[in-house]
């Protein structure tokens, strides 16, 4: 643990002593800052400096340009307001800033390095419509995001304009990868004899996916729905799904398929934890089910990658195809279209506000009987 520095009553009384940069000294004798790069002493400013000068002093010792892009990025993520966001959102934003920080513009400079004040509006969309070319969802969330980091830096670093409002969105397919059925059933059976390897030993796949594959489909859940479950969620008369992006919530009755996922998740999960944690929480929503060998709450990232090399697998097996490959989130439109009923009973099984949404995750026609009374009674 770091010592406080002693009060220096030869410091300039304008400057709070507790807020002075690590790494910047005060010269006594001839009253100057200075830094020790590399165990060698070097001037930073003058007595007369303000706080603010020595923190952008040792920012641009240390290579930090404070007028890009990724500086204003970084302060925005730091911030309180960016704590404040939900879990999902905050996960979601770090993944853009990685995107942003990724994407080389012509120069081949990082598109995150560029000074905020050359920053345009048609830089912006340059940049949605050249993510947009292969992954159109994830260039809207960037255009969401940069656009969000902008309105914050507005109002408190007093950046002028917001470049990202007004860019086009770009637009996102409207056709989802559905499997079919026997091709779904096929490869759950591949991830669970997968999983079911020597962790890290040759064509072994995480132990909990085919579980989340099961879960999913039988519940007509989202992976995020799926990897926030606790203990909380299991009742006697079936599964508690929270809805997430304007779903409701409702309770997904047990079948056996359902009840045989939930059991092993939770088995695996209380055997890491014997091993690993002192402490279990005591409070049932403070116990995910779905958890990494060292006993955490398995993560998006985690689960994301997890899902990819098992659709790879899938497809050197021959399982799948790379044209009938699907995300996590096809599993929700076949369980969706699965749902016995018409529509008015999937739109309530998925949680749906609306039948429009219904329609979009429903691939099968309803089966409906002819008019008249005549055709009624041949029937």
């Amino acid at each position: 643990m770091s010592r406080h520095r002693k009060p220096d009553p030869t410091i300039p009384a304008h400057i709070d002593q507790g807020k002075i940069p690590k790494g910047c000294y005060w010269n006594r004798r001839d009253r100057y800052w200075y830094a020790l790069p590399d165990g060698k002493r070097k001037w930073l400013v003058s007595a007369d400096a303000l706080l603010s000068d020595l923190h952008a002093a040792m920012e641009t010792l240390h290579g930090i340009d404070r007028g890009s892009l990724d500086y204003m990025l970084g302060k925005f993520e730091a911030s309180p307001q960016f704590g404040a966001l939900a879990k999902g959102t905050q996960d979601d934003y770090k993944y853009c800033r990685g995107v942003v920080q990724g994407f080389k513009t012509k120069l081949g400079v990082s598109f995150a390095d560029l000074r905020r004040a050359s920053i345009t509006p048609p830089a912006v969309q340059r940049l949605v419509d050249k993510l947009a070319e292969k992954h159109p969802t994830k260039a809207n969330h960037v255009k969401r995001y940069l656009s969000s980091a902008y309105s914050w830096a507005r109002l408190r670093m007093g950046v002028k304009d917001n470049p990202a409002k007004g860019v086009a969105q770009a637009t996102e397919r409207k056709a989802h990868r559905m499997p079919e059925a026997d091709t779904m059933r096929a490869f759950v059976a591949l991830l669970r004899q997968r999983g079911s390897l020597k962790t890290r030993s040759r064509g072994s796949l995480a132990p909990y996916i085919w579980a989340v594959a099961e879960i999913a489909y039988r519940c007509r859940a989202r992976s995020v729905e799926v990897r926030e479950m606790t203990d909380a969620d299991a009742t006697e008369e079936g599964l508690i799904v929270r809805g997430h992006k304007g779903s409701l919530t409702n309770i997904t009755a047990w079948c056996p398929e359902l009840r045989e996922a939930w059991d092993w998740l939770t088995a695996r999960r209380d055997a890491i934890w014997r091993k690993k944690l002192a402490v279990v929480p005591i409070e049932p929503i403070k116990r995910p089910v779905l958890v990494t060998e060292s006993g955490r709450a398995v993560g998006r990232y985690t689960l994301n990658s997890a899902w990819r090399r098992a659709v790879k697998q899938a497809i050197e097996a021959k399982v799948i195809t790379a044209e009938t490959r699907f995300g996590m989130h096809g599993l929700k439109h076949r369980g969706v279209t699965d749902t016995p009923g018409g529509r008015t009973a999937r739109q309530e099984a998925a949680r749906h506000k609306t039948p429009a949404m219904t329609d979009l995750y429903s691939h099968d026609l309803d089966i409906v009987q002819p008019a008249g009374k005549e055709a009624q009674k041949a029937g």
